[in-house]
């Protein structure tokens, strides 16, 4: 592995997704190496949904980035999912 190549193969900094004046996801980021196993557990109405939404494509997070398999994607869309 090179210098640019991360060791992740999921990376999501700092995303942050509000509806209307409510905050959903506050400068959430986490991290996936291959060949993990990794559960999002939370109480209710603590936005594992919609940061799985923003990673799926279903939702555009308002900030941050992901970057998967060292590509940057402010989103993905639902051509990049097939």
């Amino acid at each position: 592995m090179n210098q640019t190549e991360s060791k992740y193969i999921l990376e999501m900094h700092h995303i942050s997704k509000s509806f209307g004046g409510v905050s959903a996801l506050q400068d959430v980021s986490f991290k996936c190496s291959p060949g993990t196993v990794h559960a999002l557990v939370g109480e209710n109405g603590a936005g594992k949904s919609t940061l799985i939404k923003i990673l799926s494509g279903a939702l555009k997070a308002d900030s941050g980035e992901i970057i998967f398999k060292g590509k940057n994607h402010s989103s993905f869309s639902t051509l990049e999912k097939h």
